[in-house]
């Protein structure tokens, strides 16, 4: 009979529990996983671009890869020798709670010469041009106006020519390509 009692009790308080669930305080919900953003430049050799941006808080990865050309799926050495259309870029996958798009852009600006239609540095050639690749309208926005910016400012000396232009694809590098600095530093 106690054990009638108890079961009985039981059934009661549960039954208690749910008539009063709707003015129980809530339980906290998870947090939602972050929501991860891609970003694409183009500041000639992959590898020298690739640098700056792994060392940025935020950025969860960069890959190493091609874009803007006509060739589906090319190689290194299709790519390097000028024929595709492709430029070298770098995707950047980042956390835009913890880095905006809008500092990334900055990062792109501080490690180019957006001035130079010939290539960046000592990498010559179209598929080292310099270009902000967007994958939406915000992103073309923030980056004009960036460029706008950067113009207006008189810091630069000659007209900017990097080119912000909507990413059509991206093709990743051959894993031979990725890290490629990390890989060739002297230790």
């Amino acid at each position: 009979m106690k054990l009638r009692t108890v079961v009985f009790s039981a059934g009661v308080a549960l039954g208690a529990l749910w008539l009063l669930s709707p003015f129980l305080p809530a339980r906290a919900a998870a947090p939602a996983p972050a929501t991860l953003a891609r970003a694409t430049f183009a500041g000639g050799c992959f590898w020298c671009v690739e640098a700056p941006f792994d060392k940025v808080p935020g950025v969860v990865s960069t890959t190493s890869g091609y874009a803007g050309g006509r060739l589906k799926n090319p190689t290194y050495e299709q790519v390097s020798e000028g024929s595709t259309g492709h430029a070298e870029v770098v995707q950047v996958v980042f956390d835009p709670a913890r880095v905006s798009y809008e500092q990334l852009v900055e990062i792109f600006w501080r490690n180019v010469d957006p001035t130079d239609p010939g290539g960046q540095f000592c990498d010559r050639g179209n598929q080292y041009r310099t270009a902000i690749f967007y994958e939406d309208e915000a992103q073309r926005r923030v980056a004009e106006e960036s460029k706008r910016a950067l113009e207006a400012s008189g810091r630069l000396k000659k007209p900017i020519v990097t080119a912000v232009v909507p990413l059509e694809a991206f093709n990743p590098a051959e894993d031979s390509q990725q890290d490629f600095y990390r890989k060739s530093q002297v230790r």
